[in-house]
């Protein structure tokens, strides 16, 4: 019998499982390793965060699915793999050997030289860490004021700045939110509609202000020309994408961040017996942006590819879209569409995102 090991609990891996409920993959041993027994889908964390959804609205229970498609869960963090002796390391000291392994991993915020972003920042990946802190700072006392900073104005960042602006209006709390960015990270129509929404929002937006520095007690220093230092109540880290530190020890070919490197089949350049999807790959000759978007589609390949790979037939060639649908939320039940550069705006937009949002958790619910 042959072992399969699916490491992580990610966008893919959940369309997976769904899919071996339907489809079962016989004489095969699967192991599901993850920490978390739910997924929390990144497309509602912000109208979570602005107080749209609760917590039930945006998880996906992986470890449900994994029982209903009979692949044995483990609830534990994966803390090392060695790609030569086919072999992973958990966190509690064990191993667990595989004949092929798919790794759907996520990533982490890109603190990059920041001295001080790794400890005196709340991380907006892992997403549940995050709202362990998010929960903890709108414990606090709302008799006074509560200021917020973000660092890294991409999609995430703004998102997660104006849902944390109208989560504080909506309850009555005086707050300050502002929005780092060393460089813009949109164009055209759509960064003026950002730009728009996040003043109708209250966000402040620097931009841009690069910061040098972080310190305890939430202190903010940034870079000349623009060299300012101020103090928040909580800094929330949202700047880009960094790889697991642990992938470039595995043997494993990886890009020069530290991505896993894997060919039109979503399989490890290197080493075949190992897939990789979301936002821990990169694909070697169709490098894409490490977004949702993306990962929901290689969850479709990976479902057949893996039954081609057991089967030892041809495998699917895999092609990235060339053009994707951004729908970036703003707060209130109001969003921001874009499609290769065409925009539109509006309460409707919001609408139209919720609907494919909740189409898409409820193909998980069993």
């Amino acid at each position: 019998m042959k072992r399969v090991l699916l490491l992580g609990g990610g966008h893919a891996h959940a369309y997976l499982l769904r899919m071996l409920i339907d489809q079962p993959l016989h004489d095969v041993g699967l192991t599901l390793v993850t920490p978390y027994e739910r997924h929390t889908y990144s497309g509602m964390l912000p109208g979570l965060v602005a107080g749209h959804y609760a917590v039930a609205d945006v998880q996906i229970d992986v470890a449900r699915l994994a029982a209903a498609a009979r692949v044995e869960f483990l609830r534990t963090e994966v803390s090392g793999l060695d790609a030569a002796q086919r072999r992973v390391q958990l966190a509690d000291g064990s191993t667990l050997e595989y004949d092929i392994a798919s790794l759907n991993l996520g990533s982490l915020p890109n603190t990059g030289p920041v001295p001080g972003s790794e400890t005196h920042a709340l991380a907006a990946k892992p997403f549940e860490s995050f709202l362990e802190g998010w929960n903890a700072l709108l414990a606090r006392p709302s008799d006074a004021p509560l200021t917020v900073a973000l660092v890294g104005a991409g999609a995430a960042g703004v998102e997660l700045a104006m849902a944390i602006a109208h989560r504080l209006e909506a309850l009555g709390r005086r707050g300050r939110v502002t929005l780092y960015s060393d460089r813009p990270m949109f164009r055209g129509a759509l960064a003026r509609r950002v730009c728009d929404a996040l003043a109708r929002s209250g966000v402040s937006l620097r931009q841009p202000e690069a910061v040098a520095r972080l310190e305890p007690g939430g202190v903010v220093i940034t870079r000349a020309p623009h060299a300012t230092r101020e103090r928040y109540d909580a800094v929330i880290w949202t700047a880009g994408a960094a790889p697991l530190p642990w992938l470039r020890a595995t043997g494993l070919d990886t890009d020069d961040a530290g991505f896993v490197q894997v060919d039109d089949m979503l399989r490890s350049v290197s080493h075949p017996e190992v897939f990789a999807v979301g936002d821990c790959a990169t694909l070697r000759d169709h490098p894409h942006p490490k977004s949702g978007v993306y990962a929901v589609r290689h969850g479709d390949f990976l479902a057949r590819n893996l039954r081609y790979a057991l089967a030892e037939v041809p495998l699917h060639r895999y092609r990235p879209q060339r053009r994707a649908l951004a729908l970036i939320s703003c707060g209130a039940r109001y969003a921001i569409a874009d499609w290769s550069g065409v925009t539109a705006e509006g309460a409707w937009v919001w609408r139209w995102k919720d609907w494919l949002d909740r189409r898409w958790i409820r193909r998980f619910v069993i």
